[in-house]
């Protein structure tokens, strides 16, 4: 049986607040899982009836009570209204937030953390170094073995998903930066999801760092010398994994069902795809962590914030998925 489901708010002069509300009324169809927002609560009543959705929002008082959509600000002091995008105030009490949810987390007060977007720039604007939500929880927790997965679905549910082995880094930085064994842990990370999401298989499909995958080290050697050793490797540990392929024409074939998940060397060549087929849906979780985390796939759009136009369906599918992954560990 799910505790509580907490929701750290994100940036809220983006579309974070909005989202989150939104998504949480659609669920609260579904089912009776409770949920604590991490956040702004001033913000958040704003938002609410803003949006018309008429959640009752309560203060969380620890294990007492029974409501449903429970509140929480860390911070000794709400944030000023008409926040500008991108706003310092914002953007600190976003890592504030997200540093609470998973301090809750470790301590086993919270079933799971979905984490609402934020802005990795007006984070560094503030002085504080900021690589991204995943590092940031990586390092917080201590894990020492973490990878980033992507999932989601068309319109017609076909399943994408995606583990990098390289995250957030400058495009230039990817080859010095890939190693076997960080390629092993993204094939081992990946199967490991594959048995949580109770899929029949792992057939695992890895992509080439380089064009044609290299072309026989013409155009690159890493093939050679660093993912194809990284998934023999893998094999000999009984895992089904193949390659490393050709990205360009890899999606394709695991679009049509042919691999269950692929494994990208870098954060565009993974996502791009992805996000072509699967924006609405896509889910971030971060797999390796002690506790269950997950994230929708996209930002904080400025450029919509306020509007009450932003979909929420993102953000429903990364409540969704850790539920589920919340129930299998409850």
């Amino acid at each position: 049986m799910i505790g509580l489901i907490g929701i750290s708010l994100g940036d809220v002069t983006g579309i974070a607040p909005e989202v989150a509300l939104k998504a949480l009324a659609a669920e609260a169809q579904s089912d009776d899982t409770r949920y604590l927002l991490i956040g702004d609560v001033d913000h958040l009543n704003r938002v609410n009836a803003q949006l018309g959705l008429r959640l009752s929002l309560e203060p969380y008082q620890g294990g007492k009570g029974s409501g449903r959509f429970l509140t929480h600000n860390p911070l000794p002091n709400a944030l000023p209204e008409g926040l500008v995008e991108g706003s310092p105030a914002a953007a600190r009490a976003a890592v504030a937030w997200l540093t609470d949810g998973a301090q809750r987390s470790l301590r086993h007060e919270l079933d799971a953390l979905v984490t609402a977007p934020v802005n990795k720039q007006a984070i560094l604007h503030t002085g504080q170094p900021f690589i991204g939500q995943t590092e940031f929880l990586t390092e917080l927790s201590g894990a020492q073995r973490t990878a980033m997965m992507l999932l989601g679905q068309d319109d017609r549910g076909r399943w994408l998903r995606v583990v990098l082995a390289t995250t957030h880094l400058p495009l230039r930085l990817v080859a010095e930066n890939l190693s076997r064994a960080k390629v092993e842990l993204a094939i081992e990370m990946a199967a490991q999801a594959c048995a949580d999401l109770h899929l029949p298989r792992a057939r695992i499909a890895v992509c080439g760092l380089n064009p044609h995958a290299g072309e026989g080290g013409e155009l690159g050697t890493e093939e050679t010398t660093i993912i194809g050793p990284a998934v023999h490797a893998a094999k000999r540990r009984g895992l089904e994994v193949s390659g490393p392929f050709a990205a360009d024409a890899l999606f394709y074939r695991v679009f049509k069902g042919e691999y269950d998940v692929v494994v990208a060397m870098y954060h565009d060549q993974g996502l791009a795809p992805l996000k072509m087929v699967a924006f609405e849906t896509g889910v971030n979780w971060t797999l390796g962590l002690p506790f269950v985390r997950t994230s929708p796939d996209h930002g904080t759009a400025y450029d919509i914030a306020g509007q009450g136009i932003a979909s929420s369906s993102s953000m429903q599918a990364a409540i969704r998925l850790a539920k589920e992954l919340a129930k299998d560990r409850a």
